[in-house]
């Protein structure tokens, strides 16, 4: 009962001073824990990038250990970080990151095994370059996958098997995979990752699935797979997100959708993009999308406008109304990133751009965002 009234203490101050909260650097002990004022409704994850790892700042892991207790490897799990070249596997930064996430308790997120992207060209290629026929494919897959999990069997709690499947329009992506393999590719990595350690769980993992089209798609996806019994235990709806994007209703939506299949529901990858966009139609996180520097795209720098801190806390406040009003569904929120400055979105879709997308500053301190979802926490606590 203390430890309730020194949070509800600490609510009442912080929204008293919320234009102010961006002051201090470091880890402020005394800050509430988010993973914590979470705990009634779903875990709290976040990634580490291999600098984190191999060269530690301890004041970010500091920050991760207080705040959240699921970890992603955001690159170091990728087929290009694992195995860059045939049969050379490198393993070091990501044994790394298992340590640390098993020594703090952490549930431990795979990412990811299938994609088309972050895939070298020579898992497709024969030595002349010319595409390799579906045997040798499969046989590629199925090795890297047993390898990989294996290696982490038991440790890692969940993977993210395939990514990025299917196209807006609700479309199969004619991904390299499929166009060597067929549709049955999916069904196969499922089941190699299923064989290589069937005590973890296994995921699809998307963008762009609040859309109507794309939430369509996956729908049927999961739903031939299941039909096949193929096991797929969960759907990781990556949350790249804008001040104005999605629309809260459309969120919703999917996520009722998703949890109809009888799957887990994720909120993957969530961050919120604050900065302006090239094109104004674009949504999403298609990662080969690549603009030159415009400062017309780069308004802010490094310190972010307090209307525009107040935007984003908004934004934060609405999708963590809709994640909480739906926890019975939501297993896991994961933030794609600790701070502002190790944020993807500084370099993309425009590279070299100061993107301010997270719940903790370059500094590393607690955002007004930060705070109202802490808010959001508090209004919707089971004690209430």
């Amino acid at each position: 009962m203390k430890g309730k009234l020194r949070f509800l203490a600490k609510i009442v101050t912080v929204v008293l001073l919320w234009g102010c909260s961006s002051g201090n650097s470091g880890l402020d002990t005394d800050t509430p824990s988010l993973r914590i004022a979470m705990e009634p409704f779903f875990d709290i994850g976040t990634t580490l990038n291999r600098e984190q790892v191999i060269l530690p700042e301890e004041d970010v892991l500091e920050l991760v250990r207080h705040h959240f207790n699921v970890v992603t490897a955001e690159n170091k799990m990728k087929w290009e970080s694992i195995q860059p070249m045939e049969g050379l596997f490198y393993f070091e930064p990501t044994d790394r990151f298992v340590e640390f996430a098993l020594e703090n308790n952490m549930m431990i997120i795979g990412h990811t095994l299938v994609w088309h992207s972050q895939t070298p060209d020579w898992v497709f290629e024969d030595e002349e370059g010319n595409p390799v026929d579906r045997d040798l494919l499969i046989e590629r897959m199925r090795k890297h996958i047993f390898t990989l999990v294996g290696r982490y069997k038991g440790k890692v709690y969940g993977w993210d098997v395939v990514n990025e499947a299917v196209l807006d329009d609700g479309s199969m992506r004619d991904s390299p995979w499929r166009q060597i393999i067929g549709d049955e590719y999916i069904q196969l990595a499922f089941e190699f990752a299923a064989q290589a350690d069937p005590d973890a769980r296994l995921y699809y993992n998307d963008y762009s699935l609040p859309n109507e089209s794309k939430r369509e798609g996956v729908v049927r996806l999961v739903s031939q797979l299941q039909e096949k019994g193929v096991r797929i235990d969960g759907i990781g709806m990556q949350g790249h997100y804008h001040l104005d994007y999605p629309d809260l209703a459309d969120l919703e939506n999917s996520i009722a959708a998703f949890a109809n299949l009888g799957v887990e529901v994720m909120i993957t990858e969530l961050d919120i993009n604050v900065l302006p966009m090239p094109d104004l139609n674009m949504v999403g996180a298609e990662v080969s999308t690549d603009f030159a520097y415009d400062e017309r795209y780069n308004p802010y720098g490094e310190q972010l406008p307090d209307s525009v801190q107040q935007q984003l806390a908004r934004r934060y406040a609405g999708l963590f109304e809709v994640f909480v009003r739906n926890h019975a569904s939501i297993s896991r929120v994961t933030f794609w990133g600790v701070h502002d400055g190790q944020s993807w979105l500084n370099n993309w879709p425009v590279r070299g751009r100061q993107n301010h997308p997270l719940l903790f500053d370059r500094e590393l301190s607690p955002k007004p965002a930060f705070y109202e979802v802490l808010r959001v926490a508090e209004k919707f606590s089971p004690d209430n």
